[in-house]
């Protein structure tokens, strides 16, 4: 997808190798891996070296999830090595950044809980700068000011902005608030769509189109501030297949 000014990156969600070739199928420039346990995914680094190589696909990649938000002990020893141990798999896939998916919503975190994430995402930037990777911080139930938190105190931090969790335990998206107070950050944009809600059970991702968010209007936003880096379709591939052509046509309307 290119335009004048703007060259929106489209890759999607693969969460297998035969998945990575499937989107290159489509005619995708990327996919979005998320690596759970090093350990076990370093076995496999050299297919998903072979597979870019071969076609010439590039990756970007999701850290593991955190599990309780206010288990300080299990962030510190299994959490936080776990992402570490991420680190020198994704350099040797020359993948330029990895997303953290940290909860720092007050309304259900702690407060030392916060402080304590904050510290800890610190802590993997310094580890990750030193190998030339960016942090992304991923958006979960939190407004603009929530994240304020991390980024107030971290400059070195970019945004992966999910425009279907900004649609969830809120009335009005929260994307909007977002590329307006953090435009400079957002390195990377998650696309899927849902109905609303107040419950992670509410995050359906559903192809564009098929819930209620305005995409139309938030990719305008997106074309004000001259966004024009990757977009992931956070999808099963057979749904991605399905939408790809009606969002190749909402980008294009929307100038990106």
């Amino acid at each position: 997808m290119t335009s004048d000014k703007c060259k929106i990156r489209l890759g999607g969600t693969a969460r297998s190798r035969e998945h990575v070739e499937l989107l290159h199928s489509m005619g995708l420039q990327f996919a979005e891996i998320t690596i759970a346990n090093p350990s076990a995914f370093s076995s496999v680094v050299p297919e998903y070296k072979n597979l870019k190589e071969r076609l010439g696909i590039s990756y970007v990649c999701h850290g593991p999830r955190e599990g309780d938000p206010n288990d300080l002990r299990q962030l510190e020893n299994d959490y936080l090595p776990k992402v570490l141990g991420i680190l020198p798999l994704i350099t040797e896939l020359e993948i330029p950044h990895l997303t953290l998916h940290l909860w720092l919503d007050p309304r259900f975190v702690k407060e030392e809980s916060i402080t304590f994430k904050v510290d800890l995402i610190g802590r993997i930037i310094r580890e990750a700068t030193g190998r030339g990777v960016l942090i992304c911080l991923e958006n979960l139930s939190e407004t603009a000011s929530h994240l304020s938190a991390a980024f107030d105190v971290l400059p070195s931090l970019h945004l992966t902005l999910d425009l279907g969790h900004a649609q969830l335990l809120t009335e009005v998206n929260t994307s909007y608030e977002i590329i307006e107070r953090y435009p400079e950050r957002i390195r990377h944009v998650h696309l899927h769509d849902n109905r609303g809600g107040h419950s992670a059970m509410d995050d359906s991702h559903l192809p564009p189109g098929e819930g209620i968010i305005d995409f139309e209007k938030i990719f305008g936003k997106l074309r004000e501030i001259d966004y024009d880096r990757t977009i992931s379709l956070e999808l099963k591939p057979h749904e991605i297949k399905r939408c790809l052509r009606d969002v190749k046509a909402l980008l294009a309307r929307s100038g990106l």
